[in-house]
């Protein structure tokens, strides 16, 4: 009977741990709109991006604050590929990143290597 306890116990820790690491998607921020119609998301570039998928409203003007907070050379770096954009990140300082998504989608962003990933979701 032991034996067979351990063995859902185990199958049950197993099947937990595949959800979490493969099957769950994250949430996201939506960016807060503010005066003006602008929306605004605030990412945190720490081991990653924080929060790393963020979703916004095709047409309207988009403010992406970035704050670096670690001292990796990856991450000294953003960019937007499909919208021509990228920025340096220095570390400690707020940079902000401006442009207009027109097109419902899923929109990459990631360090200069590639390494450090994002999405924006354009409804």
């Amino acid at each position: 009977m032991n034996v067979i306890l351990v063995n859902l116990v185990g199958f049950g820790l197993i099947g937990l741990i595949v959800w979490y690491f493969w099957l769950s998607k994250p949430e996201g921020a939506t960016a807060a709109v503010l005066g003006g119609g602008v929306q605004e998301a605030f990412v945190v570039v720490k081991g990653g991006y924080s929060p790393d998928t963020i979703r916004l409203e095709a047409g309207r003007p988009t403010r992406l604050v970035f704050n670096r907070q670690e001292a990796d050379p990856c991450s000294e770096k953003v960019v937007f590929d499909d919208f021509g954009i990228s920025a340096d990140l220095p570390e400690g300082n707020n940079v902000t990143v401006e442009f207009t998504p027109t097109e419902p989608g899923e929109y990459e962003f990631a360090c200069q290597m590639g390494m450090l990933r994002g999405k924006l979701v354009v409804k």
